[in-house]
């Protein structure tokens, strides 16, 4: 009886097997798809059939990568290789999500586990080489910024001495000052293709900074009865998206004031676009066009998403550098009539956290791994109550009891973040005291979702929600500047 007993667990274990590969080939199917969340689904059963296969942790980890879920990601090649510590795949997949991470030391070690298996590996030396020269350029950077009497690029520049060519003919700011005419120029400019001239990117960029140092870290304005403002969340590049909000819902102006939450460049590859003409608003209108910094207003994420890239392709890498330093200066968050809170990524490790703990965060810097600086940029809501460890491996997640003492505590009606790519454009959580909003409809051009804006009424505060799709962009495909170290392939 043994024997037999021994011989049907063994057919068992063989048809759960073939179960598991048929599962497989399901969520391999969604991920070419680019379904990434059934992807996820279908290598979550494969694993619960066969949870000693090192492809399908491989796999679902590069579909959380896909989703931005670096945590999640880092946790599954981990596993994949504590499977089968020969699994080549495994390597790259965990120095991939440490990179997103911005961990470059600990994607360096498995890139060289990778090229001492295989020294022959072309590509594998290609990362390990483009690894190493990450983390010795961020040692310098280190040694750099322990001198207390860094400079500012600006210090460096001379731009009354930029002289614009004769043969430039597109848009100049109009005696040294952004003007509504020189906006509407420069918009069609970019709608071309077109590239602004040096001089005027950095005059943009040296006046906002003057304007961002000013604010404080937490932004308070008040709407009166008739008044609205239009809040929008992550744009990404999507610069042709950007101009379609406009189109939908008016140009800024003191009568049609905006909020930009955060991301407004990496993945798209039209950052620059997106950014400038969100900082010539900003100039235009300082008191009506309001951006706040999101995680990817950040050193790390630009050099690994694009926008680094972006700017070093278009213009130098100088530039970059003034970049960096204005974001340092975004604020953090804005409040406005003292009931509604807005951020980027969401609230608290800890409980506690006031608003004055807020307008105290000196935010002139890199985000910390941790803190309410590094929570406002970087944490989720998630469903159930208490706090969980972040699915993107950086913060947490609250779940609705956190909202409710965070509000309680603060005296505030609500919150609004975006951050998360939401299939309608917006989500409302947690009792409706959470809500969600995305501004780039077809994310990354594959993701088909739609986009959305929130319009809030100083009679009310009621969020009331528009939705939009993607219109048409030039051929220049997403992540077309990223680091080649973040294009990887599925097994």
């Amino acid at each position: 009886m043994a024997y037999e007993s021994e011989n049907g667990s063994e057919k068992k274990m063989a048809e759960g097997g073939n179960d598991a590969e048929l599962l497989k080939e399901k969520a391999n199917t969604y991920f070419k798809e680019k379904d990434y969340e059934n992807a996820i689904k279908y290598y979550s059963e494969a694993l619960e059939l066969n949870p000693s296969n090192a492809i399908y942790y491989s796999n679902r980890s590069l579909a959380y990568l896909r989703t931005e879920c670096y945590g999640y990601a880092l946790a599954d090649a981990t596993k994949a290789l504590e499977v089968d510590k020969n699994y080549i795949k495994g390597y790259y997949r965990r120095a991939t999500s440490n990179m997103a991470l911005g961990k470059f030391k600990a994607a360096l070690k498995d890139y060289e586990t990778v090229v001492k298996v295989r020294p022959n590996d072309k590509d594998a030396r290609m990362k390990y080489q483009e690894c190493n020269k990450i983390v010795k350029q961020k040692a310098f950077e280190r040694a750099i910024a322990s001198d207390e009497t860094k400079k500012s690029v600006v210090d460096s520049l001379d731009i009354e001495n930029m002289t614009i060519e004769d043969d430039y003919v597109g848009p100049k700011l109009e005696d040294g000052k952004v003007t509504l005419k020189f906006m509407e120029e420069m918009m069609d400019w970019f709608k071309d293709q077109k590239k602004l001239h040096r001089k005027c990117a950095y005059q943009i960029l040296v006046q906002v900074k003057d304007v961002l140092v000013k604010l404080p870290s937490l932004v308070e304005i008040s709407l009166k009865e008739t008044e609205k403002i239009t809040i929008c969340g992550d744009t990404h590049g999507q610069y042709y998206d950007l101009l379609n909000i406009f189109k939908l819902n008016g140009l800024p102006s003191e009568t049609n004031p905006y909020l930009f939450n955060g991301d407004f460049v990496d993945r798209g590859s039209f950052s620059l676009e997106v950014i400038l003409t969100l900082f010539g608003f900003k100039l235009l209108y300082p008191d009506y066009f309001h951006l706040l910094r999101g995680n990817h207003e950040t050193d790390n994420m630009n050099q690994m998403y694009g926008f680094e890239g972006e700017v070093k392709a278009k213009y130098t890498a100088q530039m970059f550098q003034l970049f960096s330093e204005v974001f340092q200066w975004l604020p953090l968050a804005q409040c406005i009539n003292n009931k509604v809170l807005i951020m980027h990524g969401g609230l608290f490790s800890e409980d506690g956290v006031t608003l004055d703990d807020l307008r105290k965060i000196d935010r002139n810097r890199q985000p910390p791994d941790s803190g309410p600086m590094c929570d406002l940029l970087w944490s989720d809501p998630q469903p159930q109550n208490g706090r969980s460890i972040s699915k993107r491996g950086v913060s947490c997640q609250f779940g609705p009891d956190v909202t409710e003492r965070f509000l309680e505590q603060n005296k505030l009606e609500y919150i609004v973040r975006s951050h998360e790519v939401k299939a309608e454009g917006y989500e409302v959580t947690h009792s409706g005291k959470c809500i969600t909003v995305f501004s780039a409809p077809n994310y990354c051009d594959q993701m088909g979702n739609k986009g959305a804006y929130i319009h809030l009424r100083g009679s009310d505060l009621k969020p009331e929600f528009h939705q939009f799709t993607a219109v048409p962009h030039p051929n220049v495909k997403p992540m077309a500047y990223a680091n080649t170290l973040m294009q990887l392939g599925m097994m």
